[in-house]
């Protein structure tokens, strides 16, 4: 999918936009590449709102979007009580709508897709949102998000849910037409420097703001593939693969041209981000631009984990301890049953028929009341409290807070991962 992306599988429209939204970077180009300094290591894995724009030209429905961040105003179609309880550091956030994305909420709004699916605050929350039609000869959409937990012991990180699909169709991925041609309408919006800029509106500063394709245009594409939409298996390694018997010592990255990529825009006419991104790191290093960036290298940073940077505002006046601790061990959390406690500033109508919704899993269902008090008793039941949760955030490290004012601790720490979660399995077996 890249920075954001449509593809098809067996007839499933699926969608998706990859990093997190809050940022001071929301309006610039893709101009990050390896070796990253403490500026670009924090910038680079933010969305930029061209790929909300992108996305925000596609006129056929979405049945499924992923996201990082959770939509901004989502907890107030779920159980917004329950999850409270849950994660008690949100409530502020929550209380003044500014947990979340505005873009995600914004694209969420647009698309209105059958499905939504997030990660970030590793927390099961689902949630039914209705959208309000803009005519009466309109049906009702309604979207169903679902968050789940992190991948640890005792977590609700995985579900399996069904849904609907062209039987007959093959088991390839395939191209989306309609996202190819908005991607061809677009190209000339690619922008790879870091200065600030708009995407095109209807201002009267523009001569062109509407980047939505024509039929037309959507049966060129499928012309000029032969109507063959099958994404091809070109997978090819750039970097040598993990090997624990012959242990390396950790190494900066190098910027390495993705030669899927270089394909993907050469078979369609479009603009290569990461070889404009290379090129530019050349000619600006010709000038003895980039020497100063490589120098202030930050000697914590790694691209792998962004989130030891203060860049994401969301997690700053609510911190999320879950965020931190990759060995914790995790109670019985389970959000599956939402009620619907509709935020003011969309009130759905329920009494709408919902002839073209899918069938909700009995997981995902929501509920026609809060049911809070049951709730509460199962919660204190597994262990999960107030008191807990105010100690943990008391004890733990933050990791979202840097060492000094610029989030920078000038200790170089290497983590692993699997070792960190499974090293806690006896404590999980003590509990």
């Amino acid at each position: 999918l890249g920075y954001a992306g449509v593809v098809r599988f067996r007839g499933v429209r699926i969608g998706g936009i990859s990093g997190i939204f809050k940022s001071h970077d929301y309006r610039k180009g893709h101009f990050e590449c390896p070796p990253y300094n403490q500026q670009t290591i924090r910038s680079a894995y933010h969305v930029r709102n061209i790929e909300v724009f992108k996305l925000k030209q596609l006129k056929h429905p979405i049945d499924i979007f992923m996201s990082h961040d959770w939509p901004r105003s989502i907890y107030h179609y779920g159980n917004k009580k329950q999850l409270l309880k849950m994660k008690s550091f949100f409530r502020q956030e929550v209380e003044s709508n500014t947990l979340g994305s505005p873009a995600a909420s914004e694209l969420l709004q647009y698309l209105k897709p059958t499905y939504w699916f997030s990660a970030h605050l590793h927390v099961k929350f689902a949630a039914f949102m209705q959208h309000q039609t803009n005519s009466k000869e309109e049906l009702p959409k309604a979207t169903k998000f679902l968050a789940l937990d992190k991948c640890l012991p005792h977590r609700d990180f995985l579900q399996i849910i069904d849904v609907e699909h062209d039987p007959s169709a093959g088991d390839s991925l395939e191209y989306d037409a309609e996202w190819i041609a908005v991607l061809k309408a677009t190209n000339s919006l690619v922008n790879v420097t870091q200065s600030s800029w708009n995407m095109p509106e209807n201002n009267g500063l523009h001569a062109k703001w509407d980047y939505s394709v024509t039929e037309e245009a959507i049966k060129e594409v499928l012309e000029e593939l032969n109507h063959d939409l099958k994404i091809p298996c070109n997978f090819t390694l750039t970097a040598a693969c993990y090997d624990p018997s012959k242990p390396q010592k950790p190494v900066q990255p190098v910027h390495t041209i993705n030669p899927q990529t270089t394909e993907f825009c050469a078979r369609f006419g479009l603009t290569d981000i990461n070889g404009r991104i290379q090129q530019a790191k050349e000619e600006g290093s010709a000038r003895g631009e980039y020497e100063d960036e490589e120098e202030e290298m930050d000697s914590t940073g790694s691209a792998e984990e962004p989130s030891e940077y203060n860049t994401d505002n969301s997690g700053l006046s609510s911190i999320n301890p879950d965020e931190i601790m990759l060995d914790e061990e995790g109670g019985d959390e389970d959000l599956s049953t939402c009620s619907v406690d509709p935020s003011p500033d969309h009130p759905p109508d329920y009494s709408a028929s919902f002839s073209d919704i899918r069938i909700m899993p009995d997981s995902m269902a929501v509920s026609s009341d809060d049911a809070m008090d049951s709730t509460n008793e199962e919660l204190e039941k597994s262990g999960v409290s107030k008191e807990v949760e105010e100690k943990s955030l008391n004890e733990r490290p933050l990791k979202r807070i840097g060492g000094n004012e610029n989030g920078n601790s000038g200790i170089k720490k290497l983590k692993r991962r699997n070792q960190a979660i499974y090293a806690a399995e006896e404590e999980d077996k003590t509990e």
